[in-house]
């Protein structure tokens, strides 16, 4: 099994950090390792988020959904990810997503005091999660844009793609078609035609009530934007 180091220095948040330092995060904060059984849940909606909360082993589906849930986008998630860090700070602290155990799932939770310690150690540990907020912010506003002024199938990315993380794989959004094309302001047949356009150059697949994310970094591209 890998060391405490080689987990934390695989972890987003702690890359570029030396292993020394790393090594006094080790003794001067106290982490928390986790264990959660297939189906079991780890975070809820509006669940308070006052802990980072890495994955470093198993899977993890995690869903956010409408009031109603008529509208779900669904993602799988792997170490090293972090569940909706961008949720730590900020106006909103709840989780916005259920996230649930595939299979045998290994977190490791750090408290919000400890982590901003952490932050206040080290420029390194601040600028990676400045730049995870920075991304997500920016790729909100390219999105809007596409939202606004774009095509179908880039509204539908954005749509996507700002409910999921770059690393999110096994990506569906389950809603009617019918709610989705209302939603949109487009005719059935505009939206069929571009759910089969998107299907033709490799970006979704679908059936009815669900569309399945092939290629999300393709998708993500219709959106030109940068990088995530």
């Amino acid at each position: 099994m890998d060391s405490m180091y080689d987990i934390l220095m695989d972890l987003p948040l702690f890359k570029g950090v030396s292993r020394e330092r790393i090594s006094e995060v080790v003794g001067n904060t106290k982490m928390h390792f986790l264990k959660y059984l297939a189906g079991e849940n780890i975070v809820q909606p509006a669940q308070a988020c006052t802990h980072l909360k890495f994955i470093i082993s198993g899977h993890v589906r995690s869903a956010i959904a409408n009031n109603g849930n008529r509208f779900t986008v669904s993602q799988t998630l792997t170490a090293p990810d972090v569940i909706a860090p961008e949720f730590l700070f900020g106006r909103s602290t709840h989780y916005p997503c259920t996230a649930t155990a595939i299979d045998t799932v290994g977190i490791l939770q750090i408290d919000k005091n400890d982590y901003i310690k952490i932050l206040n150690s080290d420029r390194v540990f601040l600028y990676n999660f400045l730049n995870l907020l920075s991304m997500n912010a920016q790729k909100g506003v390219d999105g809007i844009l596409s939202f606004t002024t774009g095509t179908l199938d880039e509204r539908l990315a954005y749509w996507i793609i700002a409910l999921t993380q770059s690393s999110g794989t096994d990506i569906t959004l389950t809603c009617r078609q019918r709610d989705l094309y209302l939603l949109f302001g487009v005719q059935r047949s505009s939206f069929m035609a571009t759910l089969d356009s998107m299907k033709v150059r490799g970006y979704i697949d679908y059936e009815p009530g669900v569309i399945h994310v092939t290629n999300r970094s393709k998708l993500f591209n219709l959106l030109h934007i940068d990088s995530e």
